[in-house]
């Protein structure tokens, strides 16, 4: 959360002339209701189920595409390994400082942290991190700039690192 991944994916699919595609907004489609609404009403575990699904289903059904997934689809049912195997995969890891400050000035945004205190948000910043960089890190690409320019993601996914 917070280091750029629908930003990014949506500069990055028209310069590559593909089309975007955000998972959590299709999962809302799906569903009917925000994900925020899918967790409170029928469990983080029902979500993750509805996740991987539409994840395949978008994946079996586009050829080419620049998709932006939510910080955890890489994290459960060995969806990381699925994503390798149908894609070029790319970790933005901007530092902690970084996640820190936009998800401080988008709280209103962003349900899950909107109630933190400023010392609750750094320890949830950590935490997640801590969690889920044992997936992020097998991404193809690692990206760790806090100023990520389209030319450099560019340039890298073209590389194919």
């Amino acid at each position: 959360m917070g280091c750029g991944k629908t930003h990014w994916g949506r500069k990055l699919a028209p310069a590559l002339d593909l089309p975007f595609i955000d998972l959590d907004q299709k999962i809302e489609e799906h569903a009917g209701k925000p994900i925020n609404a899918i967790f409170h009403e029928e469990g983080e575990e029902h979500f993750r189920q509805i996740e991987k699904e539409i994840l395949h289903l978008l994946t079996e059904s586009h050829e080419h595409f620049v998709m932006a997934t939510g910080g955890g689809t890489p994290c459960f049912y060995k969806n990381i390994d699925y994503m390798k195997e149908k894609g070029l995969t790319v970790w933005i890891n901007c530092s902690l400082d970084c996640l820190y400050q936009r998800l401080l000035n988008d709280k209103e945004h962003r349900p899950l942290v909107r109630d933190l205190g400023e010392d609750q948000l750094r320890a949830y910043i950590h935490r997640k991190h801590g969690d889920r960089k044992i997936y992020y890190r097998q991404a193809h690409i690692l990206l760790e700039q806090d100023d990520l320019q389209l030319e450099t993601l560019m340039e890298r996914i073209q590389q194919g690192e």
